[in-house]
């Protein structure tokens, strides 16, 4: 029986398409059942290029037989987008989170200033690292393009610079993360979450100048490491204004 769905192709994966049929959506029309992949290969895009398919807001994979009247939104390699604009039921469908290797401590230590969840330990493995990967859904951040070509990983990206700072600018472009920045949310020293503090409540941690100049505190929920607003504070804002930020 003849039956209609409708297609959407995000980013990049327009180049594949004919002017007509770019970035928005299109009917196709089939008179047998058809996998995703089928179609997919009909409309010559390229598999290794994608990253997420939506069924009616629902992820499924390539087998899946299409049905009568189903949506299809179709997202290239996910680094390159921001998934957060693909939402399921009102809400994200995933967070971006990385885990990063065991070169790029410094490269952790400034995405969790602007408040990015970058799992950093210099001593995981690479299986470790995949395992973690895949259970917290975190983004691999690496150096090592043979951790990449490991086949268990899913959702990758190699970094192509060598110096952090220049690290930070490449993964903020390429993640589309500036318009999520987040500064002074994330431990940079444990990946915890920060969360203000009643000052009397740590009086006992803290020096008599500080107590004095100081009202506004902040305490890591995982490592309970204390922050105010102090020279450090202004040298990070001020650092954070270097990058064309903020």
């Amino acid at each position: 029986m003849p039956f209609r769905v409708t297609f959407r192709l995000y980013e990049e994966l327009n180049e594949f398409l004919p002017d007509g049929k770019r970035k928005k959506p299109f009917d196709l029309d089939f008179n047998t059942t058809i996998t995703l992949k089928e179609v997919l290969v009909q409309l010559s895009i390229p598999l290794e290029k994608i990253d997420l398919i939506l069924v009616n807001g629902k992820v499924e994979k390539f087998g899946y037989r299409l049905k009568p009247d189903d949506y299809i939104s179709v997202y290239p390699v996910f680094e390159s987008f921001d998934l957060n604009t693909v939402k399921k039921q009102g809400e994200p469908l995933r967070e971006t989170r990385f885990i990063l290797d065991v070169h790029l401590g410094k490269l952790a230590h400034y995405l969790r200033i602007l408040g990015f969840d970058s799992l950093y330990r210099n001593n995981l493995d690479d299986n470790e690292i995949i395992e973690i990967s895949l259970t917290d859904k975190r983004i691999i951040l690496t150096r090592d393009k043979g951790l990449l070509n490991n086949k268990l990983v899913t959702h990758g990206y190699f970094i192509n610079n060598q110096k952090p700072p220049v690290q930070l600018e490449e993964v903020l472009e390429r993640f589309d993360l500036r318009g999520r920045i987040k500064p002074f949310t994330i431990c940079p020293l444990c990946n915890g979450a920060i969360r203000e503090i009643a000052k009397e409540n740590i009086l006992s941690r803290l020096q008599p100048l500080t107590i004095k100049h100081f009202e506004k505190f902040f305490k890591c929920e995982n490592c309970g490491h204390i922050y105010w607003e102090g020279s450090h504070f202004e040298k990070i804002t001020a650092w954070i204004k270097g990058l064309r930020i903020i």
